[in-house]
């Protein structure tokens, strides 16, 4: 018997509302499955909607961070959160992004310590500041990244991103959502030609 993809019920794509059918059969075109937060968050169509506005606003804008970069915060700040979905599902799309197949491995496991470039170190020194210790969170961390040189619109983007995943990173906790079998391979081995 195969485990429960969440904790609570979950939705095909076929019994969705139209709106939310077609944006995750888009989806699901593009990577060649569904992911498993789309049956996850189905079951309450009013909040997938919400969610995927949200994270379409945020890790989609055409400005600021590169998607990599993007990325790279969301699997910093889940591997600081523990949260096996997203290091798994956001860690395929990182080294997909990155064209890099080590990346997501060496960041989630020790995004404190992960050897990066300077720009790199910034924006994930930035997420792991506002996401580890929030309340802690203030203008040296911002001052620490204006002099790495990021701009206060990427400083936005990083803050923007790391706050949408501490929330998907506790919905994910809160369903035990187990990640598709297909996201471990992704970005991994080379394309067969």
């Amino acid at each position: 018997m195969t485990e429960p993809v969440s904790r609570f019920p979950v939705v095909e794509p076929e019994d969705l509302p139209a709106d939310l059918r077609e944006r995750v059969d888009e989806i699901a075109g593009k990577s060649g499955f569904v992911p498993n937060i789309f049956r996850a968050l189905g079951h309450r169509p009013a909040e997938l909607r919400a969610f995927l506005d949200y994270h379409d606003a945020v890790m989609e804008h055409p400005d600021g961070l590169s998607k990599a970069e993007r990325e790279l915060v969301v699997v910093a700040t889940s591997g600081a959160n523990h949260c096996t979905y997203c290091i798994v599902a956001h860690g395929a799309i990182l080294r997909v992004r990155a064209k890099d197949a080590e990346l997501a491995d060496r960041v989630s496991s020790n995004p404190w310590q992960v050897e990066l470039d300077e720009r790199g170190r910034a924006i994930i020194d930035l997420a792991l500041a506002l996401s580890h210790d929030s309340a802690a969170f203030g203008d040296p961390d911002l001052e620490a990244a204006r002099e790495a040189g990021l701009t206060e619109e990427e400083i936005w983007d990083v803050g923007a991103v790391t706050a949408l995943f501490a929330m998907s990173n506790r919905l994910a906790h809160l369903t035990a959502l187990r990640p598709n079998p297909e996201f471990y391979l992704m970005g991994r081995l080379p394309r067969e030609r």
